[in-house]
């Protein structure tokens, strides 16, 4: 009878540990329920051109405040909404994207998911104006997704036309963009360009495409908006890499709208400007005494460059030729003593300015000298 009871609490102990779906092989624990994410909370959207560009942090926790073991996947939902309706359960969202866990860490953008979400033209004919509403869903199982985010709406119109043929002009002191004209669509007014600027990789064969290909040294910034087809970028150094964009921007009313970026203008300005001509060359002429010989005093006034490194002086003893330079190294002041001079010679004398780059001014205008 003892064994019987013992094989039957046994049976029973079975049945229970299978009824609470609890025993298993040792070693292989079970979720009780499906990993479900916390919901994204930070949502949020804005026009680029004919897209709209979502933003928002990826949950790294789920509902029971356990880690999540990998990126979840992310569900995007759209939906057109009427004027004065507000978004909620009974919405029509409609699924335009899901990105595959796999996948995420390719929308990650200084922490946050940003995805781009194309309009159509037909999207536009029917939303102009109008809200679209979007909405934002995380799996980290098949079986069961998070609750839905915080819904985000916004209008969304037309976008001007992208400015084309962007040039770049190199000068001693900017960069200057030059681009074809941009129409506005229909129904707005244009509110001229925004030029943007960002810092990239020399040196990497052909010039990017667009900004996805390029390799960007520094975030894409705003230099500066503009009412004309030209811009004067003064903040450049000699030797960096540029690359710029120029968007176009049309006002619907109190709204405005940038168009896409224009295909990227790449630059690498390089210091070939020689400093000015040094001006005021004036010879004098030091007499011989007993000890010392004659010789000439040389000076000139100063160029104001930054970036000048020093003269070169130049003597001929014919006025329609340059000479030969008489100074082995730089002259870091304007002023040179020509100690080289024999009694009854004449002489021609030029200087040159040359800066920290190598490039050397022309000559100045000869002066005539005669040892007594």
């Amino acid at each position: 009878m003892r064994r019987a009871n013992a094989s039957f609490a046994l049976a029973l102990g079975v049945w229970a540990c299978a009824l609470l779906a609890g025993c298993a092989a040792p070693g292989d624990p079970m979720a009780r329920h499906p990993v479900v994410p916390l919901p994204v909370a930070d949502l949020a959207a804005r026009q680029a051109g004919s897209a709209v560009v979502l933003s928002f942090t990826l949950p790294t926790r789920s509902a029971d405040r356990e880690a999540l073991a990998e990126s979840p996947s992310i569900e995007i939902y759209r939906a057109p909404v009427s004027p004065g309706v507000t978004p909620g359960r009974k919405t029509p969202w409609r699924l335009v994207y899901a990105i595959p866990s796999e996948r995420v860490n390719s929308y990650l953008q200084d922490g946050r998911i940003e995805f781009r979400d194309p309009l159509s033209p037909d999207d536009f004919t029917n939303a102009s104006g109008n809200p679209l509403a979007y909405m934002v869903r995380t799996r980290a199982v098949k079986a069961r997704a998070s609750n839905n985010s915080n819904i985000f709406a916004m209008r969304v119109y037309p976008p001007p036309a992208v400015p084309g043929d962007v040039r770049t002009v190199v000068t001693e002191n900017a960069v200057v963009l030059s681009w074809a004209k941009s129409l506005p669509p229909s129904g707005a007014v244009s509110d001229g360009y925004r030029v943007y600027r960002a810092e990239i990789e020399a040196g990497e064969g052909s010039a990017p495409q667009n900004l996805s290909q390029a390799n960007l040294k520094s975030p894409l910034e705003l230099l500066g908006p503009t009412s004309s087809t030209e811009f004067q970028d003064t903040h450049v150094e000699f030797g960096k890499t540029y690359m710029y964009t120029v968007r176009a921007v049309a006002q619907f009313g109190a709204q405005t709208v940038e168009s896409a970026e224009s295909a990227p203008a790449e630059v690498t300005p390089r210091d070939v400007f020689p400093p000015a001509v040094p001006q005021g060359l004036e010879s004098t002429i030091i007499p011989a005494t007993p000890q010392t010989p004659a010789y000439i005093e040389l000076s000139w006034e100063i160029n104001s460059e930054p970036d000048l490194a020093g003269y070169n002086v130049y003597r001929s003893d014919r006025k329609d030729t340059p000479g030969a330079r008489i100074n082995q190294d730089l002259l870091p002041s304007p002023a040179f003593r020509d100690i080289s001079v024999v009694p009854g010679g004449r002489y021609f004398y030029r200087v040159s300015a040359v800066d920290r780059a190598g490039n050397e001014s022309a000559k100045s205008s000869a002066v005539q000298t005669t040892v007594p």
